[in-house]
């Protein structure tokens, strides 16, 4: 994905390394190696980040998304997000698994909002994460109805295949099982505006021995008349 710059080379750098932590966990080398940024200069941003609770340590002393963020992100007023705190978790409650909502920001989906399932395993996705458009029933939804060229770029280096697009046309929603993260299934279904057009993905996931092997086949109801709630409101 392209990288905005401002040319405030130390707000770029921090802003980059915010980004890289919200895909996945990071540590300092994975930091240095991955942003091409020197050792102390990638400690120092990620200490202050730290420090202003942007970022914060994993068990394993990873850098990860901080509380501020979401703290932060509830100024953010926006419809898709205020609708879907409630209609995941009646999702969540009516099919035991974690719930979320993904957008699309070019050539990776962020996760808007989420329900998590109160116990056991789950498959916690934090508000923020910044996910590859490469892999995923989410991911599947997301590109399925963009324009063939856009297909074409995103499989270039996916995980899944022209098939597993086609059916998602035909049947409205998608799923996967250990295609994103081993262990991990979901279920995903897209949110449309008044044109008709994907603005969204609303998805269930939790662990694929508890989801089984054919997920849509228990969740895909519920979560197709989720995406009908969340459409109605909008």
């Amino acid at each position: 994905m392209e990288k905005t710059t401002t040319g405030i080379g130390v707000l770029d750098k921090a802003v980059s390394i915010i980004e890289a932590c919200a895909a996945q966990p990071r540590s300092l080398a994975e930091l240095v190696d991955e942003l091409r940024l020197p050792r102390a200069t990638a400690h120092r941003l990620a200490s202050a980040l730290e420090t202003h609770r942007i970022l914060r340590r994993d068990q394993q002393s990873r850098w990860v998304i901080g509380p501020s963020v979401a703290e932060l992100a509830a100024f953010a007023r926006d419809p898709l997000v205020d609708v879907s705190t409630v209609v995941l978790r009646k999702l969540r409650d009516a099919t035991g698994e974690s719930a979320q909502v993904f957008v699309r920001e070019e050539e990776v989906r962020v996760c808007i909002a989420a329900a998590e399932r109160a116990s056991g395993l789950r498959d916690t996705v934090p508000i923020g994460a910044r996910l590859a458009m490469n892999a995923g029933s989410a991911a599947h939804v997301l590109i399925a109805w963009s324009d063939e060229s856009d297909v074409r770029k995103i499989m270039q280096d996916s995980a899944f295949t022209a098939r597993t697009v086609a059916g998602v046309r035909r049947r409205g929603w998608s799923a996967s099982i250990a295609e994103r993260e081993p262990g991990v299934a979901s279920v995903s279904a897209p949110v449309r505006n008044r044109r008709g057009e994907v603005v969204a993905a609303i998805s269930v996931s939790g662990p694929a021995e508890r989801i089984g092997r054919s997920p849509g086949t228990r969740l895909s109801q519920p979560l197709l008349r989720a995406a009908a709630e969340l459409e109605t409101h909008l």
